[in-house]
């Protein structure tokens, strides 16, 4: 598979079934996990989903066509400590609704930082996903910024935590492309599986 057109399409505040019901693949990470600069990686556009240096950037729903065949969803950055109360629960809230409400989801990329230990948000998020029954990769990024050798290593914690094998996370680099193919693939065959099941109420 590969990406031939890229188009940002609306942000949301609350989700809203798009028009026609395109397959969706979900983007969900913790702030600052590098979900933007997958993106833009993935798409080989610089600028497409934008990047910041200030963790929770992203505070809506932002839709991307792709190929013309299917919505690519960045959600909202969750576990970023320097955002008011009321704001975690309008971002909760956010989450809960699309996840509710995507009929058309085919994968949720689960983005975890390769050098670190998931923290107790990207357990719940891992959790969450399990409970509902939803499919979703664990992609570890920024698997540029620790030797290849010591990539197993980091891998074993974040395994133990997201209850996945080595085999079953991706390691993605969005400054070198380590991982796109792997990645391109995965999308692929989510895309062309049969319909997933309609998540719980």
């Amino acid at each position: 598979m590969e990406i031939k057109s890229a188009e940002f399409v609306t942000s949301l505040r609350a989700y809203q079934a798009q028009s026609p019901a395109l397959p969706q693949i979900a983007v969900a990470g913790k702030s600052n996990v590098g979900k933007s600069s997958l993106i833009n990686s993935l798409c080989r556009r610089k600028a497409l989903a934008k990047t910041s240096a200030t963790p929770g950037k992203t505070r809506l729903i932002n839709l991307f066509l792709l190929n013309n065949s299917f919505h690519l969803v960045d959600l909202p950055g969750y576990g970023f400590a320097k955002v008011d109360k009321q704001e975690k629960v309008k971002w909760g809230e956010m989450m809960e609704g699309y996840f509710r409400d995507a009929d058309a989801l085919r994968l949720t990329l689960h983005l975890v930082d390769i050098r670190h230990e998931p923290t107790q948000d990207d357990v719940q998020m891992n959790a969450f996903l399990r409970g509902r029954g939803l499919p979703f990769l664990v992609v570890a990024t920024k698997a540029d910024k620790i030797s290849r050798g010591a990539r197993m290593k980091n891998l074993a914690p974040i395994c133990r935590a997201l209850q996945v094998q080595p085999w079953q996370v991706i390691c993605y680099s969005s400054e070198n492309g380590d991982g796109r193919d792997a990645l391109l693939s995965a999308i692929e065959q989510a895309l062309e599986a049969p319909d997933a099941p309609t998540p719980e109420a």
